[in-house]
């Protein structure tokens, strides 16, 4: 054999071989372009079901921008508030703060006045029991008490004990309790 047949005869070969090899991309190319198919069809019927929901995005869009361009004037107007409440709760603050003072100085004032107010009773009270002390006849002896009878308390009482009547005089305390829009006095 020429070396020119067995060149024409590995030729041949390699044709047939590159036929096989043609046919077997194209089944796989048509198998491949088959599964876009199905592809771009499953695509094609989800974009479908999207389109009202975009539609209805749409609308909501539409009628939320009315809305949103209220917004920042609220916000504005929020910001306003806001700091005039602070400045309104800064003034409040001054104002309970004088209230305490003043608070705090009635309280003061009410405290010496009631302890002035006990200093001189309990010398008006020992005072009158000096004077009693002069006037009363001498000690009463207690009864004799037997074993089984109860022991009854003495109606007299020492001189130099304060009456219970003169802790009842004094005046009770006063407590005032601020509520917003309102003043209460409690006793």
């Amino acid at each position: 054999m020429e070396p020119m047949q067995i060149v024409l005869v590995v030729l041949a070969l390699v044709g047939v071989w590159a036929v096989a090899e043609l046919a077997l991309t194209l089944r796989r190319t048509r198998d491949v372009v088959a599964s876009l198919d199905k592809t771009v069809e499953q695509v094609n019927s989800t974009i479908e079901e999207a389109r009202p929901v975009v539609a209805k995005l749409d609308g909501v869009v539409d009628e939320l921008q009315p809305a949103a361009a209220q917004v920042e004037p609220l916000l504005k107007q929020a910001t306003v508030a806001v700091e005039a409440l602070s400045a309104d709760l800064i003034e409040v603050n001054g104002v309970l703060r004088d209230v305490s003072a003043v608070s705090g100085a009635a309280s003061s004032a009410s405290n010496a006045v009631t302890e002035l107010a006990d200093a001189a009773s309990g010398k008006v009270q020992r005072l009158l029991n000096r004077g009693h002390k002069a006037a009363a006849p001498k000690a009463v002896k207690p009864a004799p008490v037997h074993d089984d009878e109860p022991v009854a308390q003495s109606a007299v009482q020492p001189a130099e004990a304060p009456a219970p009547e003169a802790e009842s005089q004094a005046e009770p305390r006063t407590y005032f309790t601020y509520n917003p829009g309102e003043e209460t006095i409690n006793e």
